[in-house]
């Protein structure tokens, strides 16, 4: 695995691996992660190939070979949090020291991984170091994510911004897993993102993990990237209040139990429990109400997902 210049761990950006996991994805990396990869000098890339069909392994193999990105292969689709596991244990293997986790459908400027990359270092006499992000805009230039708030009472989530017009006060700030930047040895301290998720909520625990384990999360308002929400399942949204997949329904109501099940004490998740169907239609309302003229899809993915999530956190057994 070779710098993005070709000079091994040499360059401004040596010791940093950028790590992206591929559903389908081959059309969106050549169009986001090559031109990135081939400005960042002394940096690496590793992809992992969700397994879709043959044809799309093809296309990857090729686009892996052309660009000098090493390419893990898994037999099936792990998902996002396990391929990422599988991406960053490829990545360590090579000897990387930070590790920038990357969707397909997000796009980052050199200048902005160099902004991500000076807080870490700045932060890299704290033990175990920072877990970072940048401000996310959709295509159209709207703020998609400049920091989220975990509510430990009941499981919501809001924008950071918004938690003085809220009144939030039991909020911890969480970070997208669209674009995080964090050193190797904070990765090896939390030891990845947790199973069971499949998408989403990964990162949500992440963010949650790493505080626990004295890390400082931080958005780093100086750098931006762009995020077309859901283009690996389709065509990436490019504004707010669009319509979302039956998947992104499903498993961000799924997940908020599974979450709750693995990190929270008895009492805290029964009180998310209770709150399973307000918060499933808040997450629905994300989508926009257009798409309740035609609802029967949102509506079976919220019900999967309330009755799912349910089994889901009485499955974990003890929560932590």
């Amino acid at each position: 695995m070779t710098g993005a210049d070709g000079g091994g761990a040499t360059g401004r950006f040596a010791g940093l691996a950028v790590v992206v996991v591929s559903y389908g994805s081959a059309g969106l990396l050549a169009a986001n992660l090559a031109p990135l990869t081939r400005a960042l000098p002394g940096a690496s890339a590793v992809v992992v190939d969700n397994r879709t069909t043959d044809d799309e392994r093809r296309r990857m193999r090729e686009l892996a070979a052309a660009e000098g990105w090493l390419l893990v292969e898994p037999d099936t689709n792990l998902g996002f949090g396990p391929g990422m596991n599988a991406g960053v244990a490829a990545a360590l293997d090579a000897g990387a020291e930070e590790l920038l986790l990357l969707n397909p459908d997000a796009s980052i400027a050199p200048d902005d991984v160099a902004a991500l990359l000076a807080v870490v270092h700045d932060t890299g006499h704290e033990e175990p170091g920072a877990l970072v992000a940048p401000r996310i805009l959709r295509p159209d230039g709207s703020v998609w994510f400049d920091g989220s708030d975990l509510h430990l009472g009941d499981g919501r989530i809001s924008a950071t911004r918004n938690r003085a017009e809220l009144g939030v006060r039991d909020a911890e700030l969480w970070l997208s897993g669209a674009c995080l930047l964090l050193p190797a040895r904070l990765w090896r301290t939390i030891g990845g993102f947790g199973d069971g998720y499949f998408l989403y909520w990964e990162d949500v625990e992440l963010s949650y993990r790493a505080r626990r384990a004295g890390a400082r999360v931080l958005v780093v308002q100086e750098a931006t990237a762009v995020h077309a929400e859901g283009g690996t399942q389709g065509a990436g949204l490019e504004r707010s209040g669009q319509a979302k997949s039956e998947t992104y329904y499903y498993f961000n109501i799924r997940n908020r139990l599974v979450f709750a099940a693995r990190n929270l004490d008895g009492e805290s998740v029964a009180r998310w429990r209770r709150a399973s169907l307000p918060i499933a239609y808040e997450v629905l309302l994300q989508g926009g109400r257009r798409q309740f003229l035609r609802p029967i899809g949102p509506l079976r993915a919220a019900f999967r997902g309330v009755r799912d999530g349910l089994r889901a956190s009485r499955a974990a057994g003890s929560p932590r």
